[in-house]
């Protein structure tokens, strides 16, 4: 995995090689367009992210703040990670089928979507499914994965 050092969004942006910023600025801005209130962009683990500021939920396992959503570009590719759809079969379910309506390839893990090109990617898709998780499912996923409830 490549890791920035970035420390803002803004910084990682400007480091991106000239053959990914339009898709990873298309990918941000279809993120951002569809993240629901109470989630903050900031730079985690050498990526963008979108968290749950430790403000609102202080009480994670790792002293980390909960994340929903990732964008990262790797070496081979440029990667989103829906945390919703990993942690919730419903969702993945949906997701998966709700991409290949669209007609374009999957390529996916558990929890990323792995793209090279801006046409690759079902953009009415992936903005719904971020917009499908708010920030409370996101603390309810964490409390129950770490015995929190």
């Amino acid at each position: 995995m490549v890791r920035s050092e970035a420390t803002t969004p803004a910084q990682y942006l400007a480091e991106l090689p000239e053959d990914r910023r339009d898709l990873v600025e298309t990918i941000r801005r279809t993120i951002l367009d569809n993240l629901p209130d109470g989630y903050e962009e900031t730079m985690t683990f050498g990526m963008l992210g979108y968290v749950v500021p430790l403000e609102v939920f202080p009480d994670t396992y790792n002293g980390e703040p909960v994340g929903s959503v990732a964008l990262a570009n790797q070496k081979q590719y440029v990667a989103v990670y829906l945390m919703g759809i990993y942690a919730d079969e419903a969702e993945r379910t949906w997701f998966v089928d709700a991409w290949k309506a669209t007609g374009r390839k999957l390529d996916m893990g558990k929890s990323c979507v792995r793209f090279k090109k801006l046409d690759d990617v079902a953009l009415d898709v992936l903005g719904e499914a971020v917009a499908r998780v708010p920030p409370e499912q996101i603390i309810a996923i964490h409390e129950q994965a770490h015995g929190q409830r």
